[in-house]
């Protein structure tokens, strides 16, 4: 029996009602998001006091920080939530070289969220094969990125230099608002002092360390629903978009890929979503070769959201390292994607080893823990 149009009215008018609510829940979870920034940065600000250098020494080696980002964004298994994390720790004294490495391994570790998608297909060879390999290609994209860039980093300071100049030009000093009021600070700064009254009965640097834990955790919280929202409220529109990207060139693959990132909050969903496409043969790996790419850019707009939160001092490095994770991305996918001897490295190298891995499972069990824990966790250790 068919609805009749009050029926039809009505279902809408739920539907319209449910999505408002959606949408007010989503910003309220942006303003937590900002929150969680903001106690961050005054937790490791109380924490580290005058001792902040002794503090981060330990990741003081690239490559260390580079581990440390990867391996904590595999865990994780959300580089929005790690890249905000990072910046919070910037507006608490983090330096920014150090923050750099870190915004690398974050785009390495998350890497992993697709691969494990891919092994829903373990059972059929051949479907297997095919999603492996759509899978793969993103990490030895995110790899092939960090050789290139991080020496560079290291030898010049490319990153920092170029994230500099954009703060400049886009950082004024002073405080975002009318007449020097920074709104942001306005609705945030209550709630952190709050929870510095809160936890003021704790010994030592017990309090900052305790507004850091609450600051993740917070983080963790937003960041995850704000992805369950706007999967609800945009995934048919960004598989849409995927559909009619596919076959329009590179860079409308690149572009909507970007775009798709954006609407859905996560490059893991974005990159995830590919891979079942490609393992039922709808599409080939090398299809979505280019949107894998766009995915690495959308993602940076969290990073710059979560800037927004930071006020004082080192508000100005705050946004930098949200312009080095937006910069790295954009020369990544130039560079790599714009010459054709670097472009078609990730697609062979993904394809031989999910050719490797349908023959022998193991294989692709051992690439995934080798890559993303084993390698990370022994250069840890032998460094310590």
């Amino acid at each position: 029996m068919s609805m009749t149009d009050p029926q039809l009215a009505q279902n809408d008018a739920l539907q319209k009602t449910h999505n408002w609510r959606q949408w007010l829940l989503l910003v309220l979870l942006v303003y937590v998001m900002l929150l969680a920034v903001s106690m961050i940065g005054s937790g490791f600000k109380f924490a580290t006091g005058d001792h902040a250098k002794a503090l981060f020494s330990f990741a003081s080696n690239p490559v260390m920080g580079l581990i440390i980002g990867m391996v904590s964004t595999a865990l994780i298994q959300s580089s929005s939530t790690v890249t905000s994390i990072i910046v919070g720790m910037v507006a608490g004294g983090l330096p920014i070289t150090i923050a750099i490495p870190m915004m690398m391994g974050a785009n390495i570790g998350t890497s992993i969220t697709n691969t494990l998608v891919s092994l829903g297909h373990v059972a059929r060879k051949e479907e297997f094969q095919r999603a492996f390999n759509a899978a793969t290609i993103h990490d030895f994209f995110n790899v092939l990125s960090v050789l290139i860039f991080l020496p560079l980093e290291m030898a010049f300071g490319i990153l920092e230099y170029l994230s500099a100049q954009m703060v400049a030009i886009f950082h004024t000093g002073q405080a975002i608002g009318v007449d020097g009021v920074n709104p942001i600070k306005v609705a945030t700064q209550p709630v952190t002092d709050l929870a510095t009254h809160v936890f003021s009965f704790l010994p030592s640097i017990y309090p900052g360390v305790a507004k850091i834990i609450l600051g993740i955790g917070l983080i963790m919280f937003s960041i995850t629903y704000m992805g369950k929202i706007m999967k609800s409220l945009m995934v048919g529109k960004a598989k849409a978009l995927l559909h009619t990207s596919i076959g329009k060139g590179p860079l409308s693959g690149i572009a909507s890929g970007a775009v798709m990132t954006v609407l859905v909050q996560s490059s893991s969903t974005t990159t995830s979503l590919m891979v079942p496409l490609v393992g039922s043969g709808i599409l080939k790996a090398k299809d979505i070769y280019p949107f894998t790419l766009g995915a690495n850019i959308g993602t940076c707009i969290t990073a710059l959201i979560a800037a927004l939160g930071v006020v004082g001092v080192n508000s100005g490095f705050a946004l930098q390292i949200a312009f080095v994770h937006m910069i790295y991305n954009v020369l990544g996918v130039t560079l790599i994607y714009g010459f054709p001897l670097l472009r078609n490295i990730p697609l062979n190298l993904s394809y031989q080893l999910s050719v490797i891995a349908a023959e022998r499972k193991m294989y692709g069990a051992a690439y995934i823990g080798g890559l993303f824990f084993i390698m990370p966790l022994g250069i840890i250790f032998t460094t310590m």
